[in-house]
């Protein structure tokens, strides 16, 4: 049986919440990781050190320091400056079709033939993504959870030109994490973002009508159901924008049950994104946050 070793080197496109943890579980592996930030690549840096002290407090760091494994993460400015002697590529910028195709042009003109690349997004289609590239069957997604470094799922997005080499490579990859996969194939939403979502639209139309308060409905998913977060606080860590744009794409494509209700857009118009906006459906403000 051939053993499998973490990626040498990872290259992150995007130094927001989700890039930076991503970039901290590869460079806690062991992996040196270089994130593409075209904004404030300090604060990129700074995500990564902030969560690896979290983790350090969690006592999930094994055999390093929180010094130690930044000391492997790095940044530069643009995809075009990423190193081209790189394993894996993440793609982790927001979820905009357009953005997304040009990055991965970018990242196909860069970095070496036979690294392979894969998009975190959470909804759309990796067959057109994958479009962008000279060779898509190099091409998969790879959709983390928020937060990347404690959840455990990675979902696993494949389209018909991906190579079966590339999805074995990506999914030894998961378990050197610490993580479990899931194998879907490309579909509008995938598997849980569909479910999540449609989950997650239902619970803000109930609070849009009067059935109750957002903690009365959160926890009755979480002890009737046993769901470890209700959809209305998830819905916060996920961001009500990002929840909001897939919506849209989901009801472009599968029609308008996805159809978001007017409380999201007013939410969101206001900038009340979630956690990452101090305010969403619950305060994420004071000690803690």
């Amino acid at each position: 049986m051939t053993e499998i070793h973490a990626p040498a080197r990872v290259a992150v496109v995007g130094g927001g919440r989700m890039g930076a943890g991503i970039a901290q579980v590869f460079a806690t592996l062991g992996s040196e990781v270089v994130i593409a930030e075209t904004g404030d690549q300090a604060a990129a840096r700074a995500r990564v050190a902030t969560g690896l002290s979290r983790a350090d407090e969690r006592g999930k760091l094994i055999g390093s320091t929180p010094d130690e494994i930044l000391e492997r993460v790095s940044t530069v400015s643009a995809p075009s400056e990423l190193p081209d002697e790189v394993d894996l590529v993440v793609e982790a910028v927001p979820e905009n079709p357009g953005l997304k195709i040009e990055v991965l042009a970018a990242i196909d003109k860069t970095v070496r033939a036979d690294a392979v690349i894969v998009s975190n997004t959470s909804s759309l289609s990796i067959t057109e993504l994958g479009a962008a590239l000279n060779d898509p069957s190099r091409f998969l997604g790879m959709h983390f959870f928020n937060p990347v470094p404690v959840s455990a799922l990675v979902e696993v997005v494949t389209a018909p030109a991906t190579a079966d080499a590339v999805i074995d490579q990506v999914v030894a990859w998961v378990a050197l994490l610490g993580k479990t996969e899931v194998v879907i194939n490309d579909s509008p939403g995938f598997a849980t973002s569909r479910l999540g979502v449609c989950l997650g639209l239902e619970a803000i139309r109930m609070l849009e009508e009067g059935v109750a308060d957002a903690a009365a409905i959160d926890r009755a998913m979480e002890l009737g159901y046993r769901h470890p977060i209700g959809p209305l606080r998830s819905t916060d860590l996920v961001g009500l924008d990002v929840r909001l744009a897939i919506a849209e794409h989901l009801a472009a494509t599968l029609g308008p049950r996805f159809e978001p209700p007017k409380l999201l857009r007013e939410k969101v118009g206001r900038g009340e994104l979630g956690r990452k906006s101090g305010q969403g459906f619950f305060s994420w403000t004071g000690p803690g946050f």
